[in-house]
């Protein structure tokens, strides 16, 4: 049994290992390896694969709460780095120090035998990882310690375990070839991958399967440490210095990272949130008078706003222009939320409700590895509306709004693998709902007060005035039928597109007085708010498919890109 004279030893004997390491590698230390865009490495060399949560008492799912977000801490620093050829990957040169103010916690940690309580523990298992996948893909190892026991449910089992400890017992290997590290928390599992960008075949055996003879393994087991160590919370060794009594195991929050305050997502959060729940806000739009943020906060565990990167992302958006411009503001704006929302996630965050902006930030930053996530979903897939403005733009090359802005090609893999990766999308639109079949939560539109005013013969254009909201298609309808037409929207497409089109501003007092008909041909619709008023108004509606409206009395579904269908459609309401 420990004692607190063993453990000061301990601590001493660390102490003259750290020093010894330090003087002993002054002007020889491994460099610090970049990372780099990981579409260049396309060859899978190796895989390894080990379960998130190996310890199933409830005694331990605490500080296996801990490890997972040890293992998060870790993988942002770890993935994409690439290893040049003949260059020595060193653990911890490139994770640095597991501290507290890095954002590492509590885990499971193998010191004197014991497995105790310390901040980032649970990081062998990562080394264990990257060591089988070192061995698989042929790489020389520098440096490598086993275990001084065996771990429940680690590679020790085997021998492919490689334990570590700041920073005098490290993990370091040499490739013979330029390589890519990647290293991703996944909902269950941790996954390490070496990349390559040659097509070379991989080694005889590319995946880590951990499939030795019985008899083998039994060896091996042996030589790892003999017993298995023991956990101080469950060893029964009560009278130990180190004994953690026990604690109730948590069970697991949600936590709501909300954006833009729809209706739809606030009564969707107000059904669903249960009061040990966390909410992370851009501020509180009550308080600031901001209707856009005007989210409830009552009934939740902890509040959280971003008030000063929301506020600072508002002005940018005030200063950016209509177009390319706003939309790159909010990409980047988007990021900076993420990034301050994201410390609301603490380890016992096993759920998480994410807004549709932040998602692929919070993504490519490992901060839903191993945890289940649905998302708020506001508008199509970033892949999806480039893939549809990319067949436009090959159609109509001569409207140039509609190649004008793509977003980073990186950001767009990181939502398609995120949307991938989620358990549910939320949305009210029925356009964004079907790409998703059983994973969509379908809500219903929130139809706002309105009233009609008088009625008219004008069409009314909800714009703005931009190709993908179908103002060339109403364009041509309208030289045709000689109609006139409001513009509710900023015009994008020049101050001479509406040329020979009778054109004029809503009434101040009813943007619905005088029309006949609201009509959006959109190729893409995110939220047709001034089309549910009309409908609730009782004011015809013309719209595409992509508008997101369920079929119902007052609408009429028009193809995109469809003059003539359109022409007839508008023919009938003379």
């Amino acid at each position: 049994m420990p004692t607190r004279l063993d453990a000061l030893l301990f601590q001493i004997k660390t102490n003259v290992f750290r020093a010894e390491r330090f003087l002993r590698e002054i002007g020889r230390v491994p460099r610090r390896l970049p990372r780099g865009d990981a579409a260049g490495f396309a060859t899978v060399v190796t895989e390894v694969r080990s379960p998130l949560w190996g310890d199933p008492r409830a005694g331990e799912r605490a500080l296996q709460m801990g490890k997972v977000q040890n293992l998060r801490a870790a993988a942002r620093r770890l993935d994409r780095t690439v290893l040049p050829a003949g260059a020595v990957f060193s653990f911890w040169r490139q994770l640095g120090r597991a501290s507290a103010p890095r954002g590492f916690v509590a885990g499971r940690m193998l010191q004197e035998g014991c497995l105790v309580a310390a901040t980032g523990g649970g990081l062998c298992q990562l080394s264990n990882a990257l060591y089988g996948a070192a061995l698989d893909a042929g790489c020389e190892i520098v440096e490598r310690h086993a275990h001084s026991r065996r771990v429940p449910g680690s590679a020790a089992k085997v021998g492919r375990d490689a334990t570590v400890a700041w920073n005098y017992v490290d993990l370091r290997f040499r490739s013979p070839r330029e390589i890519m590290l990647r290293v991703v928390v996944e909902r269950d599992e941790l996954a390490v991958r070496l990349l390559a960008r040659d097509d070379l075949p991989p080694p005889e055996r590319s995946r880590s399967d951990f499939s030795i003879p019985d008899q083998v393994r039994d060896r091996l087991s042996r030589q790892a440490g003999g017993d298995e160590a023991q956990s101080c919370g469950g060893c029964g060794q009560v009278s130990c210095f180190r004994h953690e009594g026990r604690a109730p195991a948590p069970a697991g929050r949600t936590a709501w990272l909300v954006d833009e305050n729809w209706p739809e997502f606030r009564d969707y959060v107000a059904r669903a949130r249960t009061k040990d729940d966390v909410l992370a806000l851009p501020l509180h739009g009550a308080r600031w008078h901001a209707a856009r943020y005007a989210w409830p906060t009552g009934g939740f565990s902890r509040v959280k706003a971003a008030t000063l990167t929301a506020l600072a992302r508002s002005v940018a958006l005030r200063r950016a222009k209509d177009g390319p411009e706003r939309r790159a503001t909010e990409l980047r704006w988007s990021r900076a939320l993420a990034e301050r929302m994201a410390r609301t996630l603490t380890p016992d965050v096993t759920e998480v409700v994410v807004a549709q902006s932040l998602l692929p930030h919070l993504w490519a930053d490992g901060h839903l590895g191993g945890r289940r996530f649905s998302v708020l979903m506001t508008r199509m897939p970033m892949a999806a509306i480039e893939k549809r403005l990319n067949a436009a733009a090959a159609v109509h090359p001569e409207r140039r709004t509609l190649a004008d802005f793509r977003a980073d090609p990186a950001l767009v893999a990181a939502e398609t693998e995120a949307l991938a990766a989620a358990d549910a999308v939320i949305t009210p639109h029925t356009e964004i709902a079907a790409l998703f079949g059983a994973r969509a939560v379908l809500l219903g539109w929130k139809r706002p007060p309105a009233r009609r005013g008088d009625e008219g013969r004008a069409i009314a254009f909800v714009g703005p005035t931009i190709a993908r909201k179908g103002a060339y298609e109403l364009r041509e309808a309208a030289k045709a039928l000689d109609l006139e037409i409001v513009l509710l929207g900023s015009e994008l497409e020049g101050p001479d597109f509406w040329r020979g089109v009778r054109t004029r501003r809503p009434d101040p007092a009813n943007w619905m007085h005088g029309v006949a008909a609201v009509v959006q041909p959109a190729l893409l619709e995110d939220a047709p708010r001034r089309l549910l008023a009309a409908l609730r108004a009782g004011v015809p509606v013309i719209a595409t498919r992509a508008c997101g409206l369920p079929e119902q009395d007052g609408l009429t579904l028009v193809p995109p890109d469809d003059v003539e269908a359109l022409i007839a459609i508008l023919r009938e309401l003379r």
